[in-house]
């Protein structure tokens, strides 16, 4: 089965975030850095990957992405902190 992926970019100073969903994280990555992902991320230059979730059911996925987005600024940066307490930019 297919994966697919909730990630969350930033700008250099961790300051706005952009919560998407793809089924090729690194490919998506590119896009993003070749600013051929959305005007929101080019706009802020939001090329960082900060965060991401593995799915099985894309689905799910997109429901985990549509619950993210609704969530104050404060919890995104916790969750982050969960799995990346330094909210360094990750490898993908």
């Amino acid at each position: 089965m297919k994966q697919s992926f909730v990630y969350i970019m930033t700008n250099k100073y961790r300051t706005t975030f952009y919560i998407g969903v793809t089924s090729n994280l690194s490919k998506r990555m590119a896009e993003h850095e070749e600013g051929k992902g959305s005007k929101f991320t080019k706009k802020y230059n939001l090329i960082d990957l900060v965060y991401f979730e593995t799915f099985t059911d894309i689905n799910q996925a997109i429901a985990r992405e549509k619950q993210l987005k609704n969530w104050h600024h404060e919890w995104k940066v916790n969750l982050i902190k969960e799995q990346n307490p330094t909210i360094e930019t990750l490898d993908y």
